[in-house]
């Protein structure tokens, strides 16, 4: 049983490494890496050269713990989507890189992408 867990673990971290390696955010473009778990949804704008976070939001923070986008699914994807764009807007950021990270395009990480667009962010 540990062992299966152990090699489920490499083949995922392989999966993510294979992703972004091709993937680097700048200043000007920085990468949109989407993270989701059991429960949440994570967003953040990440610099890569300079290795900082210039925005992020998630289902855990303050705005959002007493609302219905408190849990992971399509529409509280769609908020963070629309937050991260506001976010973006404001520090001047139009354009960003998608960082899915291990996961599929689809269903909540398709919908995160969906409102960062409608908001105005190319990628």
């Amino acid at each position: 049983m540990r062992e299966k867990m152990i090699k489920r673990n490499i083949v995922r971290r392989r999966r993510t490494l294979r992703v972004r390696k091709r993937l680097k955010g700048c200043e000007g473009k920085p990468r949109l890496s989407v993270v989701k778990t059991n429960k949440h949804i994570l967003v953040q704008l990440i610099d890569d050269v300079n290795g900082k976070t210039l925005a992020s939001t998630s289902t855990l923070s303050k705005e959002y713990k007493q609302t219905e986008y408190n849990k992971k699914n399509k529409t509280s994807a769609k908020q963070l989507g629309l937050k991260i764009g506001n976010l973006a807007k404001d520090q001047g950021i139009t354009g960003v890189v998608f960082d899915r990270g291990r996961f599929k395009y689809h269903g909540v990480i398709a919908a995160v992408a969906e409102g960062a667009r409608e908001q105005g962010l190319q990628f």
